[in-house]
């Protein structure tokens, strides 16, 4: 998993409620298994017209936020189903943070095992982000883990909360696996002398 430790980049506007997993990537693209190619999926029933055309007054087919990294979300974002192929969607197009009042619970711990970083703000603080991601290109937000704060185009500062345990696998880069590998030693000992003990096994 790729680590995340400090994040700049453009920050869209999504100015909608209860934003569910099935906005986030539609059914039909959930016949694959694979993390990647997965971002022209993302949110495409409001992103294409029905001749399959961009929908220009969708906010990620607006030239200033078509390499947005960061999201600013509406209360409740990622309800509904529990699919991961959400934050893989996500991820694909490019998105490596989202901020927003709360999210579903499925949705934000599949979120961390992806190395995306969803980070829960106050409804005022959230109301300042979207007037600095309301800028267009110029709406280029720092999100800072470490120092567990988001920093705006005009030097306004924003702190957030996290959990230690998940911040730190964030950091390293570390998901389920990479999380099992750290304890490859103790458990290839434990092999080993369970071995001697039970020759038989």
């Amino acid at each position: 998993m790729e680590k995340f430790t400090v994040l700049e980049g453009v920050a869209a506007p999504l100015k909608l409620v209860n934003v569910d997993t099935d906005m986030i990537i539609p059914k039909q693209y959930l016949k694959t298994i694979k993390r990647t190619g997965l971002g022209t999926g993302l949110f495409s029933e409001m992103r294409y017209k029905d001749d399959g055309s961009d929908n220009p007054d969708f906010v990620l087919n607006q030239s200033a936020y078509k390499s947005a990294k960061i999201l600013v979300a509406g209360d409740n974002f990622g309800c509904g189903s529990s699919r991961e192929h959400a934050p893989w969607a996500l991820l694909d197009f490019g998105i490596r943070c989202v901020i927003s009042t709360s999210f579903a619970d499925i949705f934000y711990n599949n979120c961390f095992k992806n190395g995306i970083l969803p980070v829960v703000v106050s409804k005022e603080d959230l109301d300042k982000l979207f007037d600095d991601a309301d800028r267009g290109a110029n709406a280029t937000l720092t999100i800072d883990l470490p120092a567990q704060e988001i920093r705006g185009p005009d030097g306004g500062v924003v702190k957030f909360e996290i959990d230690p345990f998940r911040k730190r696998c964030l950091i390293e880069g570390l998901d389920d696996i990479g999380l099992t590998l750290e304890k490859a030693p103790a458990i290839a000992a434990y092999e080993t002398a369970k071995g001697a003990e039970q020759p038989w096994l």
